[in-house]
């Protein structure tokens, strides 16, 4: 099951990169009006953001959130993992688009873009995933 697990996490944080770095390429060029820039923040991207979305899946994995026994349903830690891994998220972005840049105001504008246009697509992500059943023994209902 552990090897399972892994795989299965890796596999999203690679999907859900896709989605991410276009989202963010899109937003980055239109924003700043350079398409490399765009560019730049999104391979620095691929590198923090894989590692930061593999750790967050792995401690997600981990938590026990229950009531009486029950597990969370999963819409509720669906929304739960999404708010909390946006915020990680736009932590990260707006500093490597600050740091891309040299301008704090364009990290911030990007980031509070992408506040809105992340939290739908990782929410959609996560309800994807939960009917796939890659990596899982058998479907546990959450």
């Amino acid at each position: 099951m552990k090897d399972a697990s892994y795989k299965r996490h890796i596999a999203k944080t690679i999907t859900w990169r896709l989605v991410g770095t276009i989202d963010t390429i899109i937003l980055s060029w239109i924003i700043s009006g350079d398409p490399l820039i765009g560019l730049q923040i999104g391979i620095y991207e691929v590198i923090t953001k894989m590692v930061l979305y593999f750790l967050h899946e792995r401690v997600w994995f981990k938590v026990n959130l229950s009531k009486d026994g029950k597990i969370l349903e999963s819409r509720k830690r669906h929304i739960a993992k999404t708010i909390t891994w946006r915020m990680v998220g736009t932590i990260d972005t707006m500093t490597l688009a600050w740091i891309v840049t040299g301008n704090p105001l364009t990290g911030f504008k990007i980031a509070s873009v992408e506040v809105v246009t992340k939290m739908l697509l990782y929410y959609l992500h996560e309800r994807t995933w939960y009917k796939i059943n890659f990596g899982l023994p058998k479907r546990t209902n959450e």
